[in-house]
């Protein structure tokens, strides 16, 4: 499939012509060949949004909600083909690209319900007949930048609320999933945004940190947003930081699963499977660590073992899969390495194994422990520890024993004690009796420590990408000092 990037409304090409290609993982034939951006793409598109903010920032919020209704349509009209192209350029499978396009289509509608929430408030001042507001305004021109595992998702999450805000928006999309990318803004342009409104980058990954550091410095970019991993949020952090742009960032994760002595079994070993599981483990929220009560480890085990060994997987080219293939052959071999080092300190392979190839079926490591790599390296597959512990205090210690902090969970009949275990777990979100993958569009998401600053969604979202302003109304003659 051949691409085009999108600025001021228009399909273009690189200037200079160039392309690169993303391959399909699993047999390595060309999935997409995409423009490979010049510095001078990248700056005319910035040029395209600086120009069109200046009427868009000015539209009523009520055409602001139509026109991102038409887009939640849209995109959901392009279903088939989003899983074709999810399919093609990253091994997804159907399940998982459903789930995008029904989740990115909810964020356009939540996207569209916030334009008339952009409130301010009126604030009492010490100045006789001083109407002090603060307000807030449009931003200017957002830069979103979006990785592939997720991929309709989180590209729509890096401009749906930037759009309803009044903002104008750039999308550098993944160099792993440019076409999946395409289609998102494909359904912005079929819903009528004006022309510069959304415009749409693709580059070459060796051009890569040239294309965002040109753009980032432009004076008229005035946010940036990215989601991937943490080694790359922290350059992204460190160019945002150079040029002073405020940054929202949501990063890698470790999500520890705690399961009480007291938790449902069959209740936490759904939510671990799925929350596993799920895009082949390649989600930020995905479980990376199952952290289990001895008391009830072993009917738990058994049980997630077999329901682990029981998951379908296969080429989702060709049919229904749970687990399809893993996006390329380095996530293979980070897996299997994580897995060899497990086993040769003591752990115990309970299902799964070693891949020779992409389809990496689900691998269950038992008796981890913290000299393990797997213990804290993020797997972003499907592989997965299972450490066991004794008491709360243990397991609040092991789910604390990380760099990153982005979702967890904890399973307990206990409610109260639960909740309580939850609010010592350091991260941005926690689910109890509930899967650390799960994701509303109103919600705040975002993590602590590693795992990122800023948050997403809902009315954290208009926080993001907002300018909030002083504003003063002197309705009254004023007395001077001199």
């Amino acid at each position: 499939m051949q691409i085009s990037m999108l600025i001021n409304g228009e399909q273009v090409q690189a200037r200079n012509a160039a392309t690169f290609e993303r391959r399909n993982p699993l047999d390595g034939s060309v999935a997409t060949t995409a423009p490979a951006a010049t510095v001078e793409d990248a700056i005319a598109a910035v040029h395209a949004a600086a120009t069109a903010f200046k009427s868009w920032s000015q539209t009523g919020p009520g055409e602001r909600r139509t026109l991102l209704m038409s887009a939640s349509r849209a995109l959901e009209a392009k279903a088939d083909a989003f899983t074709a192209a999810m399919a093609s350029e990253t091994g997804a499978s159907a399940i998982w690209a459903g789930f995008n396009v029904h989740l990115a289509a909810g964020m356009l509608l939540e996207a569209a319900s916030l334009t008339t929430q952009i409130n301010g408030e009126v604030i009492p001042s010490d100045v006789p007949g001083s109407l002090a507001m603060a307000v807030r305004q449009p931003a200017g021109v957002v830069l979103g930048i979006a990785p592939w595992n997720a991929p309709v998702i989180l590209a729509v999450r890096a401009i749906s609320t930037a759009l309803a805000c009044g903002n104008t928006v750039i999308l550098k999309g993944s160099e792993i999933c440019p076409a999946t990318h395409g289609l998102i803004i494909e359904a912005l342009q079929e819903a009528g945004l004006p022309k510069g409104v959304v415009n749409f980058v693709t580059n070459a990954p060796a051009d890569a940190a040239a294309v965002v550091e040109a753009m980032v410095a432009h004076p008229a970019v005035r946010r940036v947003n990215f989601t991937g991993s943490t080694h790359v949020g922290k350059l992204i952090a460190a160019t945002c930081a150079k040029y002073l742009k405020p940054v929202v960032l949501e990063l890698g994760g470790k999500a520890p699963f705690v399961v009480l002595d007291d938790a449902d079994i069959g209740a936490a070993v759904d939510a671990a499977v799925f929350g596993a599981f799920a895009n082949s483990g390649q989600i930020c929220m995905s479980t990376e660590r199952i952290i289990v009560d001895q008391a009830i480890a072993e009917a738990f085990v058994a049980q997630l073992s077999a329901r682990a060994k029981a998951l379908p997987l296969g080429d989702p080219r060709l049919g229904p899969v749970v687990l399809g293939s893993v996006v390329d052959m380095a996530t293979v071999r980070r897996c299997n390495e994580l897995i060899d080092d497990a086993l040769a300190k003591g752990a115990k392979l309970l299902t799964g194994g070693k891949a020779s190839n992409t389809l990496m079926a689900a691998t269950l490591l038992d008796h981890v422990t913290p000299e393990m790599r797997i213990f804290r390296e993020e797997a972003f597959g499907p592989v997965k520890g299972i450490v066991r512990v004794e008491g709360v205090e243990a397991a609040v210690a092991c789910a604390n024993d990380n760099e990153y902090g982005l979702a967890a969970a904890v399973f307990g009949r206990d409610v109260a004690r639960a909740l309580q275990v939850a609010g010592r777990i350091e991260s941005g979100i926690c689910h109890v009796n509930g899967p650390t993958v799960h994701d509303e569009a109103q919600m705040p998401f975002g993590g602590v420590k590693g795992s990122g600053i800023g948050r997403f969604g809902g009315r954290a979202g208009i926080d993001a990408f907002t300018e909030l302003r002083w504003v003063t109304v002197q309705t009254t003659a004023r007395h001077y000092p001199f």
